[in-house]
This record gives structure tokens, C-alpha cells and sequence, in this order.
């Protein structure tokens, strides 16, 4: 299991403590690996406007209310079309978007629903892995962030 090399970067330099455990196929529980609840599983968003580019961290049981997160960074972001997941995350696959988007430059913003549980799951940039930390380890990698609430439980 491999990090993208800047994710790997961002959280030594942040002496960030956390384990990489192995993403089980389709989420769900696997011989070798636990299930991860969708609810502790953030998930990076690349929207883009004029300004550039900026990342939202969702729960990956939520989805992005994007009139919300328009109104709170007076934004008006779209979805990033795929040449801009490539620009940005040149090191990830296009489909395991580490949520720390703050390594790869890219202003990032947390919906604060991640932080009511006791861990938070991201993708570590290969889709093979993930990194799992305590959620008072992530509050302080994420510290930057601004935080609102614009994403709603879809399952």
C-alpha cells in the first residue's frame, strides 16, 4: 500500500500521527480488512470558479449541497472538470481524492458533521489505501480549513 507522495509529505511535516490500513473493495468488510462506516470516510470534492480551484471535505454518506457552500465562500464554484483533478492531484488517481487538499496547494474547506465521530478515514491517493487517524489528529491537520455545514445524509 502506497501515500501519494505530497499527502506523505504534508502529514510528516505536520507530525501528523495515523495508520494506513488497506481500503476494502466497495467499502464493505473483507477477509483481510474491517468495514469503514461512510460516515467517518471523508471525501474530497474539487469544485473550481474564475479565482481557482478549492476542495470540500464531505462525509462519503453525505452529499454536497453546493448552494450552501457557494453562500458561505461567496464562490461560485462548479465541479472541476477532470483536466483539473489531474492538474491538481497529480500524484493520486483520479478516484482516491486524499481530503487534505491544503498539500496540494488548493484552499480547502471541512464540513463539521466529519468531526462528531471518535475517527475520520481519507483516501491516501492510490485507491488501495486509506489513512485513518483520531478525529482530534485530523481537527489538527484540518486546522486551516474554514468549517460550515453544506452537505445533508443521503444514506
Amino acid at each position: 500500500m502506497a501515500m501519494a507522495g505530497k499527502l506523505a509529505r504534508c502529514l510528516g511535516r505536520n507530525e501528523s500521527r495515523y495508520d494506513i490500513v488497506r481500503r476494502p473493495d466497495g467499502m464493505t468488510a473483507t477477509a483481510s480488512a474491517p468495514p469503514v462506516p461512510r460516515d467517518r470516510l471523508a471525501r474530497a470534492v474539487l469544485l473550481e470558479d474564475r479565482r481557482g480551484y478549492l476542495v470540500a471535505v464531505i462525509p462519503a454518506s453525505h452529499r454536497l449541497k453546493l448552494a450552501e457552500l457557494r453562500a458561505q465562500t461567496g464562490r461560485e464554484l462548479t465541479l472541476a472538470h477532470g483536466d483539473g483533478v489531474r492538474e491538481v492531484f497529480r500524484d493520486c488517481r483520479a478516484d482516491a481524492l486524499p481530503a487534505v487538499g491544503m498539500a496540494y496547494g488548493t484552499q480547502t474547506w471541512l464540513d463539521d458533521s466529519l468531526l462528531g465521530h471518535p475517527d475520520v478515514y481519507f483516501e491516501a491517493g492510490d485507491h488501495e489505501a486509506l489513512v485513518h487517524m483520531h478525529v482530534d489528529e485530523f481537527a489538527v491537520l484540518m486546522a486551516d480549513a474554514p468549517r460550515g455545514h453544506f452537505a445533508h445524509r443521503v444514506m
